[in-house]
């Protein structure tokens, strides 16, 4: 008997090490490990051009600002969105059109998004970002690190109230998956899967399964690895970048 209860605080504890992280390890030095494998401070020297969904996008670094832009070509006329730090402004074939308040922060919240998820990790050392590490889990057969990220309302951006979750490979400190719950346009949760990796004048891009919950289904957002793991969630789309250039910038 005495073996017996000897045995069981044994397996809680060893149970409870394996779900938590090391002392040593913070969310914060994992997203600094994983920004540096990723491509460290080639984010800051270089520009990035892609295109995504027949739109062309290009991401610069001037005067210690992002200028971030998204070109549309249509039939008839050039359409160039660009943000530069909290200002966004749209030209007709290179003529600057008026937009209202709502509208440029419609269109600047929709260009912003596109390149966070292409620089990522990178953009998680913003100044906005809070993380916290929530311990560590198995999906597909891999261990990870899964750190939640949510955002200060000051410089957070109109979706500030958004919650993510990412899962870091241990043995690389890569994000393989991201989740986030959303509140605009109704709201909702969607699952990503990194695919397609590879390296591109030193800094490493993915493409993405991008995964929702069935239809009905009610789930608690911080367990949908779970919901993955058990192929629970269907796919709505596939986010792939193509011909990618990054050349070092000019300033």
């Amino acid at each position: 008997m005495k073996a017996y209860f000897f045995i069981i605080p044994f397996l809680i504890f060893y149970s409870c090490r394996q779900n938590s992280a090391p002392e040593s390890i913070t969310a914060q030095h994992i997203v600094d490990k994983s920004i540096a494998i990723s491509g460290g401070n080639n984010y800051l020297t270089h520009d990035v051009s892609y295109n995504f969904r027949d739109r062309h996008y290009e991401s610069k670094n001037r005067d210690g600002k992002k200028v971030l832009k998204r070109i549309t070509k249509t039939d008839s006329i050039t359409i160039t969105d660009v943000k530069k730090g909290n200002d966004f402004q749209r030209f007709f074939d290179g003529n600057l059109v008026s937009l209202s308040d709502t509208i440029a922060d419609k269109y600047s919240n929709s260009v912003n998004s596109v390149h966070y998820f292409s620089r990522l990790p990178f953009g998680l050392n913003d100044r906005a970002v809070k993380k916290e590490l929530l311990g560590q889990t198995r999906i597909k057969g891999k261990d990870f690190y899964k750190v939640k990220v949510t955002f200060a309302q000051e410089n957070g951006g109109e979706d500030f109230e958004d919650t993510y979750l990412y899962w870091f490979e241990k043995n690389d400190f890569k994000p393989k998956y991201l989740a986030y719950e959303f509140h605009t346009n109704g709201g909702g949760i969607r699952f990503r899967e990194a695919y397609n990796e590879r390296y591109v004048g030193g800094i490493r891009f993915v493409d993405y399964n991008n995964l929702k919950p069935q239809k009905g289904q009610k789930i608690d957002f911080f367990k949908i690895d779970s919901l993955f793991a058990a192929n629970q969630l269907e796919l709505l789309s596939r986010i792939e970048l193509k011909e990618i250039r990054v050349t070092p910038s000019s300033d």
